[in-house]
């Protein structure tokens, strides 16, 4: 589901968060590491906030728009070929990090690889205290798949809560994006860590950019 309609009052609440959040992104964001394994993860020193999707699926042009760098991310050449999580620093002090998981569902990657990712990832989620929240990308144009209620399960285990984020929806018919936004927000209602509000965004018309930014800031800062 949408956003419900807002009060004035609320209006400009949100309005006042979008700013606040376009201000402190204005400032530092600065990629810190990559992380292969568990070891090579930075000191749990602030807030964390994830960014998880199929590959191909636009995180690095949503990172990119959310941070308002034109490549503060960049995309693998190979699909499926950066097993890492990427940290990026965000603030001066450092206040909080965005954290670039390695993109699933690619069809070529070796069965290894595979293992590897989900041995990564399900290690990251399980034992990093200080992650306040994941966003799981999903494509306007295809809707959720298997790959993607498995990510939804795997944050359900670990009791770590997550936004639905619909990327490239500027690249689908209004009508049709609707029916996958309501599709997507009732198989969303049977996930217990997932947010029941679907947000729906275009890096490239920067469509739900500025919702989406406040809310990953109230998620890092409270």
């Amino acid at each position: 589901m949408t956003a419900p309609e807002l009060s004035e009052e609320e209006q400009r609440e949100q309005q006042r968060r979008e700013q606040e959040a376009a201000k402190l992104f204005s400032g530092r964001v600065e990629f810190l590491l990559s992380a292969p394994q568990l070891k090579f993860l930075p000191d749990p020193t602030v807030p964390e906030i994830a960014f998880c999707g199929r590959s191909n699926v636009g995180k690095s042009s949503l990172l990119n728009a959310i941070t308002g760098r034109k490549a503060i991310a960049r995309a693998s050449v190979t699909p499926g070929r950066t097993q890492e999580l990427n940290f990026f620093e965000v603030g001066e002090p450092t206040q909080f990090r965005l954290v670039d998981m390695p993109g699933y569902g690619f069809a070529k990657a070796p069965v290894a690889v595979v293992d590897k990712w989900k041995k990564l990832v399900r290690s990251y989620l399980r034992g990093r205290q200080v992650l306040n929240r994941n966003l799981v990308l999903v494509d306007s144009r295809h809707g959720l798949k298997d790959v993607d209620r498995e990510m939804m399960t795997m944050l359900d285990e670990a009791a770590v809560g997550y936004r639905v984020v619909m990327t490239k929806a500027d690249k689908v018919k209004k009508s049709e994006l609707d029916k996958t936004v309501a599709k997507v927000a009732e198989e969303a209602k049977k996930h217990v860590a997932a947010f029941p509000h679907i947000h729906v965004t275009s890096s490239e018309k920067g469509m739900g950019i500025a919702e989406l930014r406040a809310a990953v800031v109230q998620d890092a800062l409270g």
